[in-house]
């Protein structure tokens, strides 16, 4: 596999400023000024960096409630971002959708959702528009080990491979739905075969390495464009913070994270193959950290000083009208 550098920079920008944005937004949370609930993306960024941007314009992703990754990975406006999760008015759905609703037509983000397992029909239909008016794009779902079991993901994956349409099904397996071990509710244990099941060929993978994710993704986006039908890939990881914002994660070792974080960390990873193998300099990396914290300070700022929606428009975006 080759790997051009100004593909790994874009790869490693991706995954920083997901990293920064979490660790950032898990900080303001703490100080009471972010409206409604929080779950927040950080430890799993190669997943939506290596995948994602490997996608065209015309393509989808449908997320989950844990979104803000996948739509910073998808091209949504890292500012415009903010401003929603703080409830602002310029925010990038009026500030009306919040952490768990960002979404952005414009660039192929069909939304983050609040309802486990919603977004694969979300990603079935978007292919099958797409197969339908020939546009040649494809629609990856992102979904965790919770929605994993519902019966929605488990119609989606089998209308797509009846109708062969062009989805990427992601299970992004950080070890719980909510505080409920993968390991002990996933039936069978192995994800890979219960895609099988439906006939959709699938491959599990270490999310830590973005090396990996990237192949695994570069080879199903690849068979689905040849017009060979869904595709699964079945991630690995650990999520660094709670369930959601003010969890206290007591479902969880008390090593669990401190040794994800030392150890596995995707970041790290990157920056020690990258570097170490004369593929990129270390200071373009650390330029890279530079431009991105002053981004997320200046998005944090604007978004404090930023106004609430007017309460005239409290009824709008309601119903669509034709």
């Amino acid at each position: 596999m080759k790997i051009d550098k100004v593909t790994l920079l874009e790869g490693y920008r991706k995954m920083q400023t997901i990293r920064e944005f979490e660790e950032r937004v898990h900080k303001e949370f703490m100080t009471g000024q972010i409206p409604g609930f929080v779950h927040l993306y950080a430890g799993e960024e190669a997943s939506a960096a290596a995948i994602i941007q490997q996608l065209g314009d015309n393509d989808t992703v449908a997320s989950t409630h844990r979104g803000h990754g996948h739509s910073i990975a998808k091209g949504c406006d890292v500012k415009a971002m903010m401003l929603e999760i703080f409830g602002r008015g310029d925010g990038l759905c009026g500030g009306k959708g919040g952490s768990m609703h960002i979404a952005d037509m414009d660039v192929g983000m069909l939304g983050a959702n609040g309802i486990v397992g919603a977004g694969s029909p979300l990603a079935c239909g978007a292919a099958l528009s797409a197969k339908a008016l020939k546009t040649g794009g494809l629609s990856t779902v992102f979904f965790g080990d919770g929605a994993f079991n519902q019966g929605t993901t488990a119609e989606s994956m089998n209308f797509a491979r009846v109708y062969d349409l062009p989805v990427l099904f992601v299970l992004e397996d950080n070890g719980y739905a909510e505080s409920t071990s993968s390991s002990w509710s996933i039936g069978g244990h192995n994800p890979v075969r219960r895609a099988e099941g439906f006939g959709i060929p699938g491959t599990r993978i270490d999310g830590h390495d973005y090396f990996a994710v990237y192949r695994a993704a570069e080879e199903a986006i690849a068979a689905i464009r040849n017009n060979e039908g869904p595709r699964f890939i079945h991630i690995e990881f650990t999520r660094y913070y709670g369930h959601f914002e003010g969890d206290a994660s007591s479902y969880k070792p008390p090593h669990e994270v401190r040794d994800e974080r030392r150890y596995l960390d995707a970041l790290k990873f990157f920056r020690a193959r990258t570097t170490g193998g004369g593929m990129l300099k270390l200071e373009e990396l650390d330029a890279i950290d530079a431009e991105i914290k002053t981004l997320i300070d200046e998005a944090v700022t604007e978004a404090k000083a930023a106004s609430v929606p007017d309460l005239s428009t409290l009824t709008t975006d309601v119903y669509l009208s034709y």
